[in-house]
């Protein structure tokens, strides 16, 4: 397919600077920093240079834009369009060599997300949407992306990056759902919601996520035919607590499942 977003082809460029700054540190020797006290929040020379090589093409190219990245920070988000960038979605992946992680590209429109792409360069994989549609290029060809019918938690998969994310009532509310699923499974960042979107799963729940972590995801899976809301039904454009479901009425049922927990 052909999307018809105006800025869509420059998913691709962006993508490619990206690949060009993190792939030469993929799975090779670099020290890896912690930017959490009392946790562990790694970050990597590639994950600060994928940002920064995005950045100056996009002051290169629309000076005018916003950006909101992960490593270095905000400017002009009082742009009508603002980019959002996580370089590297998944970092504990990168640093153990696993190809579960992403560079998350997206597009805010009057602030609410309006483009996005997850591509993995390692595998040669990109999932890209406009809320109107979702496309994939990769080793499989080009397709459209098209999420599937599932009505009932009891017949869903389920992915989240992990159970830890989710504290008391969180917790409590997330076991819920997640003991009603067919499958669950976890660990795979970003790649959880493409996989909604292209029709291998049902459902992502997660929580404590920042803009970076799903603006480029919500285009994908709205495009796709499914739905990304926050626990409480709102839009996901600021994160926190974020569920995505291929199957909108699936979505009705995790939220109200979620309800007591949703802030």
């Amino acid at each position: 397919m052909q999307p018809t977003h105006a800025f869509a082809p420059f998913l691709e460029r962006l993508a490619e600077e990206a690949r060009a700054a993190i792939m030469p540190h993929f799975r090779s020797a670099f020290s890896v920093e912690n930017k959490q006290e009392g946790g562990f929040d790694p970050v990597t020379i590639a994950d600060r240079a994928g940002e920064t090589a995005m950045r100056k093409l996009i002051n290169a190219e629309y000076p005018g834009h916003g950006i909101l990245g992960e490593e270095h920070g905000s400017e002009n988000l009082d742009a009508e369009h603002v980019w959002v960038l996580d370089p590297i979605d998944g970092t504990r992946a990168f640093i153990t060599g696993l190809p579960t992680w992403g560079t998350l590209i997206g597009l805010t429109t009057n602030g609410k997300p309006s483009l996005g792409m997850m591509a993995q360069p390692y595998v040669g994989e990109f999932y890209a949407g406009d809320c109107k549609s979702a496309w994939y290029q990769g080793p499989l060809g080009a397709k459209t992306l098209k999420t599937r019918s599932c009505a009932y938690l009891t017949e869903a998969v389920m992915f989240t990056t992990t159970p830890f994310l989710f504290k008391g009532a969180e917790r409590t509310a997330y076991d819920a759902v997640e003991r009603e699923t067919r499958l669950a499974r976890y660990g795979t960042d970003c790649y959880g919601y493409c996989m909604v979107a292209a029709g291998q799963a049902d459902l992502v729940v997660e929580s404590g996520l920042q803009p970076y972590d799903v603006v480029a995801l919500a285009p994908i899976i709205e495009g796709a035919g499914g739905v990304m809301t926050t626990w409480t039904g709102g839009s996901p454009a600021n994160g926190g607590q974020i569920v995505a479901s291929g199957d909108p009425r699936l979505h009705d049922i995790v939220l109200k499942k979620l309800a007591s927990a949703a802030a």
